[in-house]
């Protein structure tokens, strides 16, 4: 029982299993930051034209901003919808939906080909009349526009790679694009001295070689995605299916673009030098990201595990899940916090190696990192509150909450200081003042949720003496021949996932909890923990409907969790010696011994996680089962060690 001991070191699963789905989204989401910091931190040491190079990228990067936002809500969407159809097992619906994500990944690209090839210049120039600025930033934006495929398509490509579990393979790609951009932004920039251009060339290069990556491992790994270009045809309600989902996430990632916009116009028309002001701001926001993206990777890990979980009216579980989340997402903003305030002089440093930024800019620099940076705190518990309003499904909350902190409070605010003469120094506050507003906000609004969708929640009760027995167990312990006879043998129904949903399906309870696309089969409502969090819930609701009618054995699922509150309840774990349970897959499924090691492992390993997430509790401990059964005998005494145990409680 190699795994079980392993996850005994597990004390609380959930805090476990916060740090283990949020580190990986974090560092995505820091990677695709630091592309931007990378170029700013090479264009500022450009000799003599660095801070007004600094300048030109800072109002390019609002456009930058908005292609992520349009990628990353397109990505989003089409990752539930493909996760959704994965699991239903509906192969054709998978390649359609993947299909249509390409097309809309080639569409967002021709807007931003056109975008690039004609307003760029117009673009930059809303902020500045310094043509030498124009003309660098329009050069940089150009290019970074129209050549934005590379951005767009990786978006698409990583979803395709995340939605069938092979996360890994995305972040090889992105990491990959990253060394890409910061290798060939100095060769750009300095040997072969193409200057904004350069840094330019340099993203699109290493944005390019994180799409070739992810595509090629898509192809070359994902067997369970058709990449047959008949599929790359647009369906009105697929579409529609993907921005439902998607376009929240987008607008609120735009919703950066917005403030990034409207700080360059407002800190443009201060009475202060436009270049070291702005090139500040752009240099601070760049950096600021970092933290930023962290938090909405906490963000995206709280709205999974709530959402699932709230969706299961688990009311402590639900609390857990929150105060997990706010908390975590704390240690992450003051561990960020501490160290930008400990590195703000030698990171404002980095943009002026070769002295292509003034000394001034540097130290306005440093200053804005130290106060802003003061402010991520309260950006974090927002920001996480923002995840809960998600997870719990309001759509005006969180848009809310994302419009105070980016626009509504910021822009005044910044405004009022730059009325002052000591603009330089007091700007900067406007982002920990308008971050620790929101909270205050936010705290009301999160206050008022908790009343009102967490405090009602109400678990399941049963009716009725029926005798439920729940199975879990480890690969190759042959539960489902042992359930059968089992049940058999007391006289009562047996079911596992395939049952479940025929009996579901005789009931009409599929139609009541599946609302579309089921299979001509009927399985479809039972997923793995990636593919459909709706569908695992539609699965509990049709689990305690049968737990309300009929006595019943049942192998897996988690139904030792979903029927908790059953008053004649047994629940039974099987496990065996690696050897026994290697033995059995060989027998059963025919396979080799390597295979038979690596199908266990693989197995084992789903089920832990799955039941973690679940069920809040360690898969095979066996304080969590009544009956702790080695499957190293016959299937008959296992049986007669069951039924006497329910014999017993009788």
């Amino acid at each position: 029982m190699e795994e079980v001991k392993q996850n005994k070191m597990a004390v609380e699963p959930l805090k476990k299993l916060f740090w283990k789905m949020g580190l990986p989204m974090i560092v995505s989401m820091v990677l695709q930051a630091l592309y931007n910091v990378v170029d700013s931190i090479f264009v500022a040491n450009m000799q003599g034209i660095g801070a007004l190079a600094n300048e030109a990228l800072t109002y390019a990067f609002p456009i930058q901003i908005l292609i992520i936002a349009i990628g990353v809500g397109t990505g989003v969407g089409l990752n539930a919808l493909l996760s959704k159809s994965l699991g239903e097992k509906n192969k054709e619906k998978v390649n359609k939906v993947a299909g249509n994500g390409i097309f809309l990944a080639l569409v967002i690209y021709l807007v931003f080909l056109i975008f690039g090839l004609t307003c760029s210049n117009w673009f930059i120039s809303l902020f500045t009349k310094n043509q030498d600025v124009i003309k660098m930033g329009g050069n940089y934006l150009m290019i970074c526009s129209s050549l934005s495929l590379g951005a767009i398509g990786f978006a698409i490509y990583e979803r395709f790679l995340q939605a069938t579990g092979k996360t890994m393979y995305s972040t090889i790609a992105q990491i990959s694009g990253a060394v890409v951009n910061i290798v060939f932004d100095y060769i750009f920039i300095f040997p072969l001295n193409m200057g904004v251009a350069g840094a330019a060339w340099a993203t699109i290069l290493g944005q390019f070689v994180s799409l070739i990556i992810a595509m090629i491992l898509h192809y070359t790994k994902n067997k369970e995605i058709n990449g047959n270009l008949k599929y790359i045809k647009p369906s009105g309600s697929i579409i529609k299916g993907i921005y439902s989902i998607g376009i929240s996430a987008a607008i609120m990632q735009a919703l950066l673009s917005v403030m990034m916009a409207g700080m360059n116009i407002i800190l443009g028309q201060a009475n202060a030098n436009p270049t070291v002001l702005v090139g500040s701001f752009g240099i601070y926001y760049k950096i600021q990201q970092i933290a930023l993206f962290s938090c909405f990777g906490l963000s995206n890990t709280i709205i999974t595990i709530l959402s699932f979980n709230y969706g299961m009216k688990d009311k402590e579980r639900s609390k857990d899940c929150i105060k997990y989340g706010i908390v975590d997402t704390f240690i992450v903003t003051i561990i960020i916090t501490i160290l930008f305030e400990i590195i703000a002089n030698p990171l404002a440093k980095l943009f002026a190696l070769s002295g292509g930024s003034s000394s001034e800019l540097i130290s306005v620099c440093e200053k804005a990192t130290r106060i802003a940076s003061i402010g991520y705190i309260f950006m974090g518990f927002s920001v996480a509150v923002q995840g809960i309003l998600q997870a719990l499904r309001y759509a005006f909350k969180p848009f809310l909450t994302a419009l105070l902190r980016l626009a509504v409070f910021v822009f005044p605010i910044a405004y009022l200081f730059t009325l002052s003469s000591n603009v330089v120094d007091l700007v900067w506050w406007t982002f920990p003042i308008a971050e620790a507003l929101t909270a205050v906000v936010s705290l009301f609004i999160l206050k008022d949720v908790m009343k009102k969708k967490i405090d009602t929640l109400e678990e399941k009760q049963f009716s009725g003496d029926n005798l439920i027995i729940t199975i879990s167990r480890e690969h190759g312990t042959r539960a489902k021949r042992i359930g059968k006879m089992l049940a058999d043998k007391l006289g009562i129904k047996f079911y596992d996932k395939e049952l479940t949903m025929l009996e579901a399906k005789k009931r009409g309870l599929d139609k009541k909890y599946v609302k579309e696309n089921t299979d001509e089969d009927g399985y479809n409502v039972y997923l793995s923990l990636d593919a459909n969090k709706d569908s695992i819930i539609a699965q509990s609701e049709i689990i305690m409907e049968l737990a309300s009618t009929e006595s019943f054995v049942i192998v897996g699922r988690c139904a030792d969790y979903i029927l908790r509150n059953h008053k004649n309840l047994v629940t039974v774990f099987l496990y065996a010696d690696e050897e026994f349970k290697i033995n059995k897959v060989m027998e059963m499924y025919g396979d080799t011994k390597q295979q038979a090691i690596e199908h266990i492992k693989k197995s084992n390993t789903a089920r832990s996680t799955y039941y973690s997430l679940v069920a809040n509790k360690v898969w095979g401990e066996k304080e969590n089962y009544d009956i702790f059964i080695n499957a190293n005998n016959t299937e008959e005494n296992i049986v007669k060690q069951i039924e006497d145990y329910v014999l017993s409680k009788e």
